[in-house]
């Protein structure tokens, strides 16, 4: 494909532009701890299936289905345990190769960041490590959720035609389908265990690299 005839590119975070899947799926299980390994287990396991959701409606899923009536810490507690853990792996983990290749081939292109993950906490990670600067459309993400973000980022025309969206869940793809955007799902960090038949039955272009996404 040739991602320089897109006026718009779409990142999401986690697994596409940091290697951070495996970063929030320990601090979730982490946070959950107190409430025994099987809850904590309990947590991971929705976590990973919805990935691209954000932390705020996993854990009063949490609250809500596992652990109804147990006493222990309350969901801010929990939050805050999470989010200690998962800044300080945001800071550290590996960050995608080829980014400042890929803005000189798309010089034109408005880059946007729409993620799951805390939208203050993707700021000041972006910030700390030289990133923020690559997107100026801007850096989004929770509480609103990706449908919303995408939505008003087109109705105030930050977002214009043609767009493309890369992802690594199956969410992704249904928030970039839903709001007309092109979709490559990138697979190399990737914590969705059928990212394969996925990518097949919805004939999904899918890559590993960045480089593989323009024609030289």
């Amino acid at each position: 494909m040739n991602i320089t005839n897109y006026k718009t590119l779409v990142f999401d975070c986690d697994g596409v532009l940091l290697n951070s899947n495996q970063v929030k799926t320990k601090a979730f299980y982490n946070a959950a701890l107190s409430y025994g390994e099987v809850a904590a287990q309990q947590l991971v396991d929705y976590h990973v299936k919805r990935g691209g959701i954000s932390r705020y409606k996993k854990f009063e899923w949490f609250f809500n289905h596992v652990i109804p009536r147990q006493q222990g810490p309350n969901i801010e507690q929990l939050l805050q345990v999470y989010a200690h853990e998962v800044l300080e792996g945001l800071l550290t983990c590996e960050v995608i190769k080829g980014l400042d290749e890929l803005r000189l081939k798309t010089k034109d292109a408005n880059w946007l960041v729409v993620s799951g993950g805390d939208q203050q906490e993707l700021r000041h990670v972006f910030s700390e490590r030289g990133l923020y600067d690559f997107f100026e459309g801007g850096i989004f993400g929770s509480p609103d959720s990706k449908d919303e973000i995408l939505k008003r980022e087109l109705d105030s025309q930050n977002i214009t035609q043609p767009a493309l969206f890369l992802g690594d869940s199956e969410y992704d793809h249904q928030a970039a389908k839903n709001a007309n955007l092109d979709f490559v799902f990138m697979n190399y960090w990737t914590e969705f265990g059928d990212w394969e038949n996925y990518c097949q039955k919805n004939n999904i272009v899918v890559t590993s690299t960045l480089k593989n996404l323009f024609i030289e």
